[in-house]
């Protein structure tokens, strides 16, 4: 293998994703996240495909960016952030099947109950957010 021959597709490969700096605004996010939703659903089942090292190295970028502009409230409990994101999104306490009756919603963002692992699993698969961001 010679450099020269992956200098060219590499450099087609950079231009397109853009790879060379941080993704620079919202239009180049949602690229990456699309490039990424491509790569899982043409190559999802072979996770040993090759194209899954350069996701890797897309979804790095992406973890920058969201860190950067959109960061994870530190503070608070797992609560305030579910609170947090039910007013993101306009949803109320019956709209949560992942945690259970309304009553049980309640009594957690009430503190006095907690989130068990299924509820958390099933959350942050809803809101696309990581696991940390609903547990203590």
């Amino acid at each position: 293998m010679k450099v020269s021959d992956i200098l060219a597709p590499w450099g087609a490969v950079n231009t397109a994703l853009g790879l060379g700096a941080p993704i620079r605004d919202e239009a180049h996010y949602d690229e990456m996240l699309r490039f990424v939703d491509d790569c899982f659903e043409q190559f999802g089942a072979d996770d040993g495909h090759p194209i899954f090292v350069l996701v890797d190295w897309v979804a790095l970028r992406i973890r920058e960016y969201e860190d950067r502009m959109h960061p994870w409230p530190v503070a608070g409990t797992p609560q305030s952030r579910l609170a947090f994101l039910m007013e993101q999104h306009g949803l109320r306490q019956c709209d949560l099947p992942e945690i259970g009756a309304q009553s049980v919603v309640s009594a957690v963002l009430a503190g006095k109950r907690s989130l068990n692992l299924r509820q958390v699993r099933a959350l942050a698969q809803r809101f696309q957010v990581p696991i940390e961001a609903l547990t203590g």
